[in-house]
């Protein structure tokens, strides 16, 4: 007997099917995430050494600006890699 999720799963996967990526799709998300990931520590080293140097009053605005910053590409990280799985496989 099927669990109730097992079967909302079973009716998901009749609406819209998921598409097994390829090698070169694997790839290049592969390649986005590192890319991605060097940005944010990038970013995180460069504000981290602001906040270590800035006043106690401009502490603050600089952590809600790499938040902000991490967040930005973080959404760039994931609209990418939806292009890249929404891409037809090349035949």
């Amino acid at each position: 007997m099927k669990s109730a999720y097992e079967l909302a799963m079973g009716r998901l996967e009749k609406q819209s099917p998921a598409s097994a990526l390829t090698d070169e799709q694997k790839q290049r998300i592969a390649e986005v995430d590192i890319r991605i990931v060097a940005s944010i520590a990038e970013k995180k080293i460069f504000l981290e050494e602001q906040i270590f140097k800035a006043a106690p009053h401009e502490q603050q605005e600089i952590r809600r600006q790499l938040v902000s910053e991490i967040a930005r590409l973080e959404e760039k990280r994931e609209l990418e890699k939806e292009k890249i799985r929404s891409e037809k496989p090349k035949v």
